[in-house]
């Protein structure tokens, strides 16, 4: 060592530079290894949250409408909350948005006693969207190509949710709840873009003319949240980015 080495106290050798940057490496790879655990335990959590409230929600609504929906030729799904009601010619005429007077009795007697489990204190604060959905088959007029038949369709469908929500919300004009509903409610045409299929594969064009109730919760978006964290987290672990 030199006198002019020893004599400068902040001189560090190779050895001390690694050792000190081994050490920071050690501390971030600690650092992020403990977000992702955390982010891992409240991912655990928030499943098991979302899946009593799915259960609890489900319930409820199989409960209120058990025996109104063979009459309304509709079902209800466990899995996503979606109430369906699946007799087209019930719904609409062959190619027009108007909601025909059978719906519209349909719909005054499910709509406000949905909204009313919806609005209950241990769903309210929890409910992110009300989903209006308007489904078709892929068929359209002779002739029609598959992409103008896309097209057509989704017009249909999207001018039928509006037709929908439109008449729903007037079934609340005299309920405080309108407000409520009116922030959250969407409506949503798919065209033929979630098409049912029968046992042999084939597309089956009846149930898929539907319309749907859908309930999406604020669990959801946080699952979505926490689940992209971890991603981001296990990329910067293995040294790039996740989209790489």
């Amino acid at each position: 060592m030199t006198s002019g080495e020893s004599e400068n106290p902040f001189a560090l050798s190779i050895g001390d530079l690694m050792a000190a940057l081994l050490l920071v490496f050690i501390l971030l790879v600690g650092a992020t290894l403990l977000m992702v655990k955390e982010s891992e335990e409240r991912t655990v959590e928030l499943i098991s949250e979302y899946e009593a409230l799915q259960d609890s929600l489900y319930q409820d609504l199989r409960g209120e409408f058990r025996d109104d929906l063979p009459r309304w030729s509709a079902v209800i799904n466990r899995k996503t909350l979606s109430i369906r009601f699946q007799e087209p010619e019930v719904l609409f005429e062959k190619g027009e948005a108007s909601v025909r007077p059978r719906f519209e009795q349909i719909l005054n007697d499910f709509f406000p006693r949905y909204i009313r489990i919806l609005r209950r204190p241990q769903y309210r604060s929890s409910i992110r969207e009300i989903r209006i959905e308007g489904h078709t088959s892929s068929e359209w007029a002779p002739g029609a190509t598959e992409e103008e038949a896309y097209f057509n369709n989704m017009r249909l469908s999207q001018n039928r949710t509006r037709t929908v929500l439109q008449y729903v919300l007037g079934t609340l004009e005299n309920e405080p709840v309108s407000d409520w509903t009116q922030n959250l409610i969407t409506a949503n045409g798919l065209s033929s873009s979630d098409l049912i299929y029968t046992e042999t594969g084939n597309e089956d064009r009846e149930a898929s003319r539907r319309v749907e109730f859908r309930v999406r919760t604020n669990a959801e978006s946080q699952l979505d949240e926490i689940l992209d964290q971890l991603v981001r987290s296990r990329g910067d672990l293995r040294g790039r980015s996740p989209d790489q």
